[in-house]
């Protein structure tokens, strides 16, 4: 897989500018990275947290990891690089979405805090919020929503983050939400999140 630029490839600027699409959006654009163990809720969150914008107006697209694989990056396996690179086109996919304007809504489990950090920088300063939706492993595995904590355990999955993969805890998330929570009092702390951060004012 190539990673180089064909000198033949050039950007193209737009007329139409990510202000004026946030002008017609009446908000900014912005990636709300949730991150966390399999089980932790973020895709349960990241999606009520959309059901809570969508009523206000606000132009949201939620991107989830296994909606992802099944076609983005439905030729890449679990290995460590192909989840680098999952996790390399996803980043690329919010930062066009943020500069449409949208509050782009991203739950992957996204385990390394270099990977993390790689997406930090691909969107920009001030435009990336990490949600660390913090879940112990023994709730994860309880809830354990697909059966894969009891195949890794089996050891008929191999790589399985929390169980012989590491997950690297994010140091300096914007945003720690207790995934023993109701729902509800979580999407209310990221409401006032996105009110604080100047994103929705209503």
């Amino acid at each position: 897989m190539s990673t180089g630029h064909d000198e033949n490839v050039i950007w193209h600027p737009h007329a139409v500018t990510r202000t004026d699409r946030e002008k017609q959006h009446g908000h900014r654009g912005v990636v709300l990275w949730f991150t966390g163990l399999s089980g932790s809720g973020k895709s349960t969150v990241a999606g009520a947290l959309e059901s809570a914008l969508y009523p206000l107006g606000i132009s949201t697209y939620l991107l989830d990891g296994d909606n992802v694989r099944h076609g983005l990056c439905r030729d890449l396996s679990f290995s460590d690089g192909d989840r680098k690179e999952n996790i390399r086109r996803v980043g690329e996919v919010a930062k066009l979405m943020v500069d449409a304007g949208l509050v782009v809504l991203s739950a992957f489990i996204s385990p390394h805090r270099a990977e993390r950090q790689m997406v930090r920088e691909l969107v920009g300063e001030g435009r990336f919020i990490e949600v660390f939706v913090d879940t112990p492993l023994a709730i994860c595995e309880a809830r354990d929503p697909k059966g894969l904590y009891k195949k890794a355990r089996a050891g008929e999955l191999r790589n399985f983050t929390g169980i012989d993969a590491a997950y690297e805890v994010p140091e300096q998330a914007e945003v720690h939400l207790d995934g023993e929570q109701l729902v509800t009092k979580l999407i209310a702390q990221l409401l006032d999140v996105l009110r604080g951060n100047d994103i929705i004012n209503s």
